[in-house]
């Protein structure tokens, strides 16, 4: 999360973006502090409700495995924009 100042995010309302993040480009260090911090069900739950388009293929597949993620929304990031602005 190099693109962030670490001191001032708060783990609860940054939840997607960490948890985002660490799916793609963390290490097995931070994908087991998301597990320990999120639990396995809430970072199943965020997963199921992002976009695909969200998360490396690689990185989710792996992570629908350890996570016991059985459905995904497929979407683009432009949906889930546009979604997020007429909410």
């Amino acid at each position: 999360m190099w693109s962030y100042r670490l001191s001032g995010i708060n783990p609860e309302t940054a939840k997607e973006v960490i948890i985002v993040q660490t799916i793609n480009s963390g290490d097995w260090k931070h994908w087991q502090w998301i597990a320990d911090y999120y639990g396995k069900s809430g970072v199943k739950k965020v997963i199921e409700e992002l976009a695909m388009s969200e998360f490396r293929a690689s990185a989710l597949a792996l992570a629908k495995v350890i996570f016991g993620v059985e459905k995904i929304q497929y979407a683009t990031r432009s949906d889930k924009i546009t979604a997020t602005k007429n909410s």
